[in-house]
């Protein structure tokens, strides 16, 4: 079941050594994404799913290895023997964990989820996952609308802030249900791209129903005109809520 939850942005420039001397401009941003990583493996799972997009429709369980030459330096996460190429999303996400755990990252999985899934394949696919050991935590990697500025990749939408804006609010209140109807048609739209694993969240938080959700908004910036969130989600265990109610 789903005890914990962290939701954060998949940029290659969160890696010092790719923004160079961009670095500083995120430095918030990178520690707020890994103060999340430390508390969401603090919450005492058995198992780290982190879960990134790709291109398409449809899930797949892949590694968590690989090199970030593609983005211009000789520089590898998880032992990488050339044999697999994750997303971007999950090589960040491992890239988190070996900077948070230098020591040894926590039991995890990799999962990639296609940009183009629709929202109840998603619901289910975050079902499945909170599914995959008794206490599962969820790093869910992706970024909001990159349309938010006229230099922004995709340029500038005004459509774009108030979609990252209620994503915010559902993200701070632990709205599994306003995830949930996120328009995957906006998204798209709107050059989206963390739509499929949050909804993926929602359906694994909206699965765990009896824990009692609480969310916190990190981080809510869009820096060169795209959205970035960190967030934390935590569930109360079901017997603690059920004592504090009878108090």
């Amino acid at each position: 079941m789903l005890v914990a939850a962290a939701v954060c942005p998949q940029t290659p420039l969160l890696v010092p050594q790719i923004a160079g001397n961009a670095a500083g401009e995120l430095a918030d941003v990178r520690s707020a994404a890994l103060d999340a990583v430390a508390r969401l493996c603090g919450e005492r799972t058995d198992l780290l799913i982190v879960l990134a997009p790709t291109e398409g429709s449809g899930a797949r369980r892949t590694g968590l290895t690989g090199s970030l030459r593609r983005f211009g330096v000789d520089y590898s996460v998880g032992g990488h023997d050339g044999a697999t190429e994750p997303c971007c999303g999950l090589l960040i996400g491992r890239w988190m964990l070996e900077r948070t755990f230098p020591a040894a990252v926590p039991a995890h999985e990799g999962w990639e989820v296609g940009e183009q899934t629709e929202p109840g394949e998603c619901a289910r696919l975050g079902r499945m996952l909170g599914e995959r050991a008794a206490r599962v935590a969820l790093l869910i990697m992706g970024d909001g609308s990159a349309r938010r500025t006229p230099k922004a990749p995709g340029y500038f939408d005004e459509r774009a802030e108030p979609f990252d804006d209620a994503v915010a609010r559902a993200l701070a209140d632990a709205d599994a249900a306003a995830l949930a109807a996120v328009d995957p048609t906006a998204a798209r739209t709107l050059m989206v791209a963390g739509r499929a694993p949050w909804q993926a969240l929602a359906g694994a938080a909206m699965a765990a129903s009896s824990r009692a959700w609480h969310g916190e908004l990190l981080s809510y910036r869009a820096p060169y005109g795209v959205g970035y969130f960190t967030a934390l989600w935590t569930g109360a265990e079901p017997d603690a809520t059920a004592r504090d109610a009878a108090r």
